[in-house]
């Protein structure tokens, strides 16, 4: 029973602690709909779900961790495991972090040059990280048994960070220069030809003791457009056109045509017609690579993504399965924690299950939207998804189930969609690449620089 009680105090001391200043303030609804306008509700969730990756990092590292649980119970003992992806998302939310001055510049870049010192020491293969990463050692964790290697997408996610750290020092003080050479570094030493294996596709894993047994070949549409963006504009270790083209969008057949909820879809994922994924496929690939004005000759990215998000938005509205707390200020399904474990919550497979970051991430493409979420997750169900670093993963009133537990890979969207929807600072330096525009021209797109 004491045991219980001290857990029980030091939860309560964590979910409404401050930190850095940040204050995790009261749920009574009327106080805060006076004191807090959407600028300045958008403001305290983007800084306190920063704090993830700043006061929440891996100590060794500085890198971000695959997950925080406030409730410190941890599958498979791996408080400490780094996951590659998250921490791409997370150097981005530091450079908007010094831009809304949540921490100094000083600050920021100190963290940044620890991140990257650790990834330069860190596993790779042929220029890619494996899924996680031992924050303590910088070894290969394995994500399965045989994914003990190489993983591209999550590398992906990784190089569109370090482009954006890249664009942001490269032209500042000499401590701000040397981490930006070695991000340029880091990034030119992935090997995207490789993972081709001598195909027109390119493949998600490689494994020193297993190889290609993985056979994962990525082909479109789900979240990983970036591999395929960034493989193309690689200066180093660049993939033909034709990879993209006869692989990604499988000579075409990644095209669709039809209607889901009144919006209109015209990306198929692998045959699937008359669907659509979870909403980090909107998220992931977009955090740097801009939708807006972004076409090729499969799809506007803008209207794919906003439809996307909107279709979603309306079936949670319209609820067909009843769940309880469903409508205009409860939606949004995107891979999360579920009370059945890790789950691909979307449309064709709905648990009752909102993750927060789904409706937060998507705040360029739905504004209005997006903004009732956030109100009603701060000022109705308050301390039930609110804690040290923001929003909570997910959540079903359905189920009554409000588990106090993160992941990187959710968090980190919410704070980047959040800076580009303010005001566009990582669509801005990532697009700004040269070899990224080199790369999107070779592909065939349109795009804003």
């Amino acid at each position: 029973m004491l045991k219980q009680s001290i857990l029980l105090l030091l939860i309560l001391s964590l979910t409404s602690c401050s930190l850095n200043g940040i204050n995790s303030h009261t749920n009574n609804s009327t106080e805060i709909k006076k004191i807090l306008s959407d600028e300045d509700l958008l403001d305290l969730v983007q800084k306190q779900t920063f704090q993830y990756f700043w006061e929440g990092a891996e100590l060794n590292s500085g890198a971000a961790r695959e997950r925080f649980h406030v409730d410190n119970v941890y599958p498979q003992n791996d408080k400490n495991t780094v996951a590659t992806g998250a921490t791409g998302f997370g150097v981005m939310s530091i450079i908007s972090a010094i831009e809304r001055q949540y921490i100094t510049r000083s600050e920021g870049v100190e963290r940044l040059a620890k991140i990257l010192n650790f990834l330069e020491k860190a596993d790779r293969f042929h220029g890619a990280w494996p899924h996680w990463l031992v924050g303590e050692t910088g070894k290969v964790k394995p994500f399965s048994p045989k994914d003990n290697g190489a993983d591209l997408v999550e590398t992906s996610y990784l190089a569109q960070g370090l482009l954006c750290v890249r664009q942001y020092l490269k032209d500042g003080n000499p401590a701000e220069q040397a981490v930006a050479k070695k991000a340029d570094e880091l990034w030119k030493g992935i090997d995207f030809d490789f993972y081709r294996k001598g195909e027109n596709v390119l493949y998600w894993h490689w494994s020193p003791s297993y190889q290609w047994q993985m056979n994962f070949p990525v082909k479109g549409y789900n979240e990983c457009l970036i591999m395929y963006v960034l493989a193309a504009s690689s200066p180093t270790h660049a993939i033909p056109a034709e990879v993209y083209h006869e692989g990604w969008a499988r000579n075409g057949a990644i095209s669709a045509d039809f209607n889901l909820y009144g919006h209109h879809i015209t990306l198929d994922h692998q045959g699937a017609k008359g669907s659509v994924g979870p909403l980090f496929w909107s998220h992931y690939s977009y955090l740097g690579l801009n939708p807006k004005g972004l076409k090729d000759k499969y799809a506007d990215y803008w209207q794919q993504n906003t439809n996307h998000t909107l279709a979603v938005h309306d079936y949670c509205v319209q609820n067909p399965k009843g769940y309880k707390g469903y409508g205009e200020n409860g939606w949004g399904l995107t891979s999360s924690y579920s009370m059945k474990g890790y789950a691909g919550h979307s449309i064709s497979e709905d648990l009752s299950v909102i993750s927060p970051t789904a409706a937060i991430s998507s705040i360029p493409y739905t504004p209005k939207e997006s903004m009732k979420v956030i109100r009603y997750l701060y000022e109705n169900l308050g301390d039930k998804v609110w804690g040290p670093y923001g929003f909570y993963d997910a959540y079903s009133e359905s189920e009554n189930w409000y588990p106090k537990r993160y992941l990187g890979i959710d968090q980190g969207p919410a704070v980047v969609m959040i800076e580009n929807h303010r005001s566009g600072l990582l669509w801005k330096l990532f697009m700004s690449s040269p070899e990224v525009q080199t790369g999107l021209d070779k592909l065939g797109f349109e795009y804003q620089k």
